[in-house]
């Protein structure tokens, strides 16, 4: 740069679609230094309403039809770029400072997933035992035998396709952690693409490691009991997908299968218990397992993969992971985060719902599959990018509404982006582009590294915000004590004023007395002043009574001598 004077340049005007977010997300992790987040996420009332949920189908034929051979060129590709040097080196960095269960290791393909994969099965006297393995691995058995016998009596029944690639997910099954860690990309993109339905309940076990012959014995045993929160349950059930059929009938098994695992789940973890959003989550898992694998598999979710935290009674997870979606809108979508400000959104508005719910409530049931393939495979941590996604792609539309606008356009718009136009004989008939949402989701870098600055932010926030308690609460002690302190001064002070009007009333009363004692003296002096008075006055009257005797004495002795 020239150290010359020079005439001044202008900048061309910037148009205001240049500011919107990119595309494709070009955060870094240098750029997640630690700073103040402009907005402080604050977790509200949620409650799930009554609403009626429609059954939405959605195209979605690769999810029970996976065949790992190449895509055609119609199909979008998932993004092939490696990870560069120094994001490996950060990542390897920060590893141990992102927080996940040590029974869990990640592995990092070359397609921005990480896959999480289980070292229990490492250790002696461990809960998920071979027998479980084996079980999984007979199940997959029976339905590859099922499946050449429906091909030879002819067409295939529904649920099994013929696009699915039976050597390939037998080798997953096989041996999954093997697998995971020795071709990851080709799992990770077969997982992208979608778990085959027929499959999916064994696949979500195996990435949990859930099957559990131990703890679905536990689960039989918990069904004998009874819990204290029976009637809220109860309460629920009829709220839970009420139009799908699995659930339509109040005396089905799927209610019955759905109240089972909740009970027991809330007699299993009593400092839970029973929350609002559970039952969207267990019907999930009963949708694609029987009741007891579902329960092994929803407490494997609570303690390992850390959506317990969610349901306790602080709610501290969905707090910080509220407070994380807040960073990454701020990072990721800065223009649509100031709108939001602007506007008095804040993400526990529309967000606690899907996370609570991990997006089975509202959401279809085809994508909610999926995007518990993607939860399942790499950590509960994907819901960002299926949150963001959804931003991003109608961020648009939502800087141009206001307030109620976009609390409406959130609860019931958001997929319209990914519809596909529907024929005119099949109006009724809704779908989206599935491929294209997850492919957008797992397109975005949002690493670890992020959300654990994100997480140092926020407990950095919590210790302040604790400190500041504390010290209001010290203040609050010394103002009881000195309060408490002011009503015996007060009561002190009563009491001696009692006192004190008690002496006055009796020196009233004692000068009332003397004043009366007073009056009594004057009287009586001048009583005896009187008699005195009067004595004196008979004195005198008798002297002068004994002169005049004496003198008519004198005069008569004089007279007879003459």
């Amino acid at each position: 740069m020239s150290m010359g004077h020079s005439s001044p340049v202008v900048d061309p005007p910037v148009s205001l679609d240049s500011l919107l977010s990119p595309k494709q997300a070009t955060f870094s992790e240098a750029e997640t230094r630690a700073r103040e987040s402009m907005a402080e996420s604050e977790l509200s009332d949620i409650s799930l309403d009554d609403e009626k949920l429609e059954g939405l189908n959605v195209e979605d034929s690769d999810s029970a039809n996976h065949q790992t051979e190449p895509t055609s060129p119609s199909e979008p590709e998932l993004p092939t770029k490696p990870f560069e040097l120094d994001l490996n080196e950060a990542l390897s960095t920060s590893a141990s400072s992102h927080k996940k269960s040590a029974s869990l290791t990640t592995i990092h393909s070359g397609r921005h997933i990480s896959l999480l994969v289980n070292r229990d099965e490492q250790a002696s006297g461990n809960r998920v035992s071979i027998d479980g393995q084996h079980k999984l691995q007979e199940e997959f058995a029976r339905l590859q035998k099922e499946k050449d016998s429906e091909y030879q009596k002819g067409p295939p029944t529904p649920g099994f396709s013929p696009g699915i690639d039976w050597d390939f997910w037998g080798a997953v099954i096989s041996d999954y952690q093997k697998f995971a860690s020795e071709r990851s990309e080709e799992l990770a993109h077969a997982i992208a693409k979608g778990i085959p339905s027929t499959l999916r309940g064994m696949m979500w076990q195996l990435m949990a490691a859930s099957k559990d012959p131990e703890l679905e014995s536990t689960y039989l045993k918990l069904l004998k009991e009874s819990s204290i929160h029976e009637k809220a349950i109860l309460r629920d059930l009829g709220r839970t997908f009420p139009h799908h059929d699995y659930f339509t009938d109040g005396q089905g098994i799927g209610q019955e299968n759905l109240y089972n695992v909740l009970k027991a789940y809330s007699i299993y973890d009593p400092q839970v218990g029973y929350c609002q959003g559970l039952p969207f989550v267990v019907a999930i898992l009963l949708l694609n397992m029987p009741d007891e694998e579902a329960f092994s598999l929803l407490v494997r979710l609570m303690h390992v993969y850390d959506l317990r935290g969610h349901f306790l009674p602080e709610m501290p997870k969905l707090q910080l992971r509220l407070f994380q979606f807040d960073r990454l809108i701020e990072e990721l979508l800065p223009v649509l985060h100031v709108h939001f400000l602007r506007e008095g959104i804040k993400s526990s508005m529309f967000c606690s719902q899907w996370f609570l719910t991990m997006f089975s409530y509202r959401f279809p049931l085809d994508i909610v599959f999926r995007i518990y393939d993607n939860c399942l495979a790499s950590g509960i941590e994907a819901i960002f990018g299926f949150s963001i996604t959804l931003l991003r792609k109608n961020e648009d539309t939502l800087l141009n509404l206001k307030f109620d606008e976009i609390l409406s356009f959130l609860n019931t718009k958001l997929f319209d982006r990914y519809k596909i136009d529907a024929a005119e004989e099949d109006e009724q008939e809704i779908k989206y582009q599935v491929n294209e949402f997850v492919n957008d989701a797992v397109s975005l870098r949002i690493t670890p590294f992020m959300l654990d600055s994100y997480s140092h932010e926020y407990e950095e926030m919590v210790r302040e915000k604790n400190k500041h308690t504390a010290e209001v609460d010290e203040l609050r002690s010394s103002n009881r004590a000195l309060s408490v302190q002011v009503k015996r001064l007060e009561a002190n002070y009563a009491q001696l004023n009692e006192e004190h009007v008690e002496l006055l009333n009796e020196l009233v009363k004692a000068r009332l007395r003397n004043e009366e004692m007073e009056g009594e003296l004057v009287r009586y002096k001048l009583l005896y002043a009187e008699a005195m008075h009067e004595n004196e006055d008979a004195q005198s009257s008798h002297r002068m009574s004994i002169n005049q005797i004496f003198n008519g004495l004198k005069r008569g002795s004089g007279g007879s001598k003459t």
